[in-house]
């Protein structure tokens, strides 16, 4: 009989009144990719935690190769053979490939490092990989984020590692390097490793796993053989109920312009771009990381200074701070919550209202109880799953996390939302979440008496900007095509585009 490489049974896990582990099982085999997979807030990153020695189960017991195993920290983890391949990588920017590989681990020769066997055993790391074009004597900082995640896999493999945990691998990701990381899980498949591979793009677990485990509120839901179930079934079972119509698209009527550029650019990116964004539609920026969608924004908001063009918002011309955008009403929400898009140690009220504190107050005084019965309509408007308004936003999940920088936006009642990556790393059910409010602004048929909003939006998910928006236009290489409606396109002509294969750019 085979017996699974690692084999989890019935852990469980509470912090407090909170039960985030409820007997869970889980096993993956050598040789096996088994993706694992919930909302936000399911129980995936306790579990991994618990695996990779961050945290102690309450209850339960861990197999690994048939033996005990019960880790007392990340490190112990590691030297019984569970790598963690995070979404925010690990490595030392300023040193070497080779240094990042082996360190806390250099062999060496009468007390001093081995220099010559350090490189040795990096190069041979990076062939086992298939990447050996990987110069070992580059530091870090010149590597692309794909090539970072090879180091980051290489260095978990000198360390003997047998079962390699991928957490969300790809968010950072463009199509091709995608195709390449899945082609070097796929040689570590081969070589007998066991996988597990959690990610929210349940079209990369159908490429790239054998079988799927979903999980929901801290429980299994089901195990499923990836090549026998539907995509339907699986969010049916993250979710607890069917998610109708995942990109909703009401009745829009475009109205008169709100936002024009052009021949746009920035310091570095953009290079040159040109849009018309009108009242009553979505237009989305398509393009591979790197093109410079995010410059876009942050330039038209005024958090990067403009080096030529024009910028028209409504009656206003020119570039400006973000303080006056928001005055003109403009928001902006980053791609990257955590550092630019909230203030984690704060409350949910305070993130809110951030940016209309004048309506909560007077004489530089805030009231509270008007702060929080704000912050409690959007709770109910957005289904943010928290304890309240003064919970701590750094302790709620990251789609509700999302859910509240976007809360801010609609608090301050703006005109024009520049939202940038707004799904970027959240689960199918705040997708199809945030996909309803963006349509509800849009919407000619709302039930609100207020005039619908515009919204310029980016995304690496081409069936994003294909469900949700209007029209769509291509960045490559910090040049912006022409927008042009969605019923012209498809996922290969943006991604030629993206690439630069056609389209003139």
């Amino acid at each position: 009989m085979v017996h699974p490489f690692l084999d989890m049974r019935g852990i469980h896990k509470r912090f407090g009144a909170t039960v985030a582990l409820n007997g869970v099982d889980f096993q993956v085999f050598s040789g096996e990719v088994h993706a694992l997979v919930g909302e936000n807030g399911a129980g995936k990153s306790t579990l991994m935690k618990i695996l990779s020695g961050v945290y102690p189960p309450d209850d339960g017991a861990i197999l690994l190769d048939m033996h005990s195993y019960q880790p007392h920290d990340p490190l112990e983890a590691k030297q019984r053979g569970v790598g963690m391949i995070y979404q925010e990588l690990t490595l030392v920017p300023h040193l070497t490939v080779e240094e990042n590989i082996l360190l806390g681990q250099e062999p060496t020769t009468l007390g001093l490092i081995n220099r010559k066997k350090v490189r040795k055993i990096a190069q041979g790391a990076l062939e086992r990989l298939g990447h050996p074009e990987i110069n070992s004597e580059t530091p870090v900082s010149e590597l692309s984020i794909s090539e970072r995640q090879i180091v980051e896999i290489a260095r978990s493999l000198t360390m003997g590692c047998q079962a390699l945990v991928f957490d969300e691998p790809t968010s950072s990701l463009n199509q091709y390097d995608t195709e390449k990381l899945f082609e070097v899980i796929k040689e570590l498949k081969n070589q007998g490793l066991a996988i597990v591979y959690i990610s929210h793009f349940l079209e990369e677990v159908q490429d790239v796993a054998e079988r799927v485990t979903v999980l929901r509120d801290g429980e299994v839901m089901g195990i499923r053989d990836v090549r026998s179930v539907r995509l339907e079934d699986i969010v049916r079972l993250m979710v607890g109920r069917e998610v109708n119509e995942m990109y909703p698209h009401s009745s829009r009527e475009r109205g008169k312009p709100v936002l024009e550029i052009k021949e746009l650019a920035g310091i570095v990116k953009p290079e040159s771009s040109s849009l018309l964004l009108h009242q009553g539609e979505v237009l989305g920026i398509a393009g591979l990381v790197g093109a410079g969608r995010t410059e876009l924004l942050r330039v038209i908001f005024g958090l990067d200074p403009v080096r030529r063009g024009e910028i028209k918002i409504g009656v206003y011309i020119g570039p400006s701070s973000p303080l006056k955008r928001w005055l003109q009403g403009v928001g902006f929400l980053s791609e990257n919550r955590k550092d630019e898009g909230l203030t984690l140690q704060m409350n949910l009220a305070d993130n809110v209202t951030m940016t209309n504190l004048d309506q909560f107050g007077r004489w530089g005084l805030i009231w509270p109880k008007r702060q929080h019965m704000a912050a409690q309509k959007w709770i109910e408007r957005l289904d943010i799953r928290c304890q309240g308004p003064t919970q701590r936003v750094g302790d709620i999940s990251g789609g509700n996390q999302q859910k509240i920088a976007l809360a801010r936006l609609l608090e301050r009642d703006v005109d024009v939302l520049l939202l940038d990556e707004p799904t970027r790393g959240i689960d199918v059910a705040a997708k199809a979440k945030i996909y309803q409010i963006i349509d509800s602004l849009t919407s000619s048929g709302s039930s609100s008496s207020k005039p619908s909003k515009a919204i310029l939006m980016t995304s690496s998910y081409l069936p994003e900007l294909l469900g949700v928006c209007d029209r769509i236009a291509v960045m490559c290489l910090g040049r912006l095509g022409p927008a042009r409606p969605v019923s012209e396109l498809n996922e290969e002509i943006l991604m030629r585009e993206a690439t630069g294969q056609e389209g003139g750019l």
